[in-house]
């Protein structure tokens, strides 16, 4: 382990450490900006930005994994009596 004192190797590399994290989370902040802006530009164009949300976590799953999401989301609303048409109602509610 380091010696951690000012100036000392295990110091300047504790303060390099600390000082990396500081700009990965501004620039995170950031990013974060920027993707608001880019929601409130597709909100001022009409999109549903909860619509758009739900597709770019969609896109971040593998299809077999999106597949076995929807079959047991069925099989769950089966469980509770939902009918294709409250499903319906539920997929237009939860796109809205």
């Amino acid at each position: 382990m380091n010696t951690v004192g000012r100036n000392t190797v295990g110091g300047n590399s504790l303060k390099s450490i600390i000082d990396r994290v500081e700009n990965l989370e501004q620039q995170r902040k950031e990013l974060g900006q920027d993707i608001s802006e880019i929601f409130k530009d597709a909100k001022n164009q009409g999109f549903n930005t909860k619509v758009i949300r739900k597709i770019i976590a969609l896109r971040k799953k593998s299809a077999a994994d999106r597949a076995k999401e929807e079959v047991l989301m069925d099989t769950y609303m089966n469980a509770i009596g939902m009918t294709p048409i409250e499903k319906a109602i539920a997929d237009a509610d939860r796109s809205a």
